[in-house]
């Protein structure tokens, strides 16, 4: 071996390190942390896609996301049962996120047959194509989208929702009397509803972000 070669080796790794590093990064899928980051980010528009408007609005939609799944465990309102609002009765939030299978209540997040964590390939190749554009150049809103939902997911599983749930003090939408805080999210589409006691909470109350409509439930007398 040239007994420069190390050396050589050394110096032009140092010189590459900035370049070498990565902007953004995910935890493992099969990790509680890194499963909750992929559907956060699987739910929020990234810059080009439809429903961005800002990196904000994608954030905060991420972050109401975790909301609702944290009330369908820890705030279910008097009167009803988790299982009506969660579809299970759990106090794990990937049971929440995968209860109905590959085609539940949260759309291509489910366990197989052995319990394993899975996506459906939509989920996780959209999700390393944003990780390649992330990791590009210097670091922008998709590398500080991505980073956003690992910690959001990492802090969550370590003590809860650190920020404040923004429909957490709702009592009304229009005459309805509802129970504060979201438990439903879809598309922001007026042909999409969950149906029920839930109400849709409008524009005027912050009920749309990321492209998703968040709603509420009825107050039960």
């Amino acid at each position: 071996m040239n007994r420069f070669a190390l050396p050589v080796l050394a110096v032009a790794l140092a010189a590459a390190g900035p370049a070498l590093a990565s902007s953004a990064s995910l935890d493992p899928p099969s990790s509680a942390s890194g499963y909750v980051a992929r559907l956060l980010i699987n739910e929020a528009p990234f810059p080009g896609e439809k429903g961005y408007v800002s990196v904000a609005d994608s954030q905060g939609c991420m972050l109401q996301i975790l909301w609702v799944l944290d009330s369908r465990i820890r705030h279910i309102p008097g009167g009803y049962r988790q299982e009506q609002v969660a579809a299970v009765r759990t106090s794990d939030v990937l049971d929440v996120i995968t209860a109905g299978g590959e085609r539940g209540q949260c759309d291509g997040f489910y366990r197989d047959a052995q319990g394993n964590l899975r996506t459906v390939p939509r989920v996780e190749e959209r999700l390393q194509y944003l990780l390649k554009i992330a990791n590009e150049g210097k670091p922008g809103k998709f590398a500080t989208l991505v980073n956003y939902a690992q910690g959001l997911a990492a802090a969550y599983l370590k003590g809860g929702v650190e920020e404040a749930d923004r429909f957490a003090g709702i009592e009304r939408v229009g005459p309805v009397r509802v129970t504060g805080r979201a438990y439903s999210w879809m598309t922001d589409r007026d042909c999409y509803s969950p149906g029920g006691n839930f109400v849709k909470i409008p524009n005027e109350q912050s009920g749309s972000l990321g492209g998703n409509r968040f709603f509420t439930l009825k107050e039960l007398q």
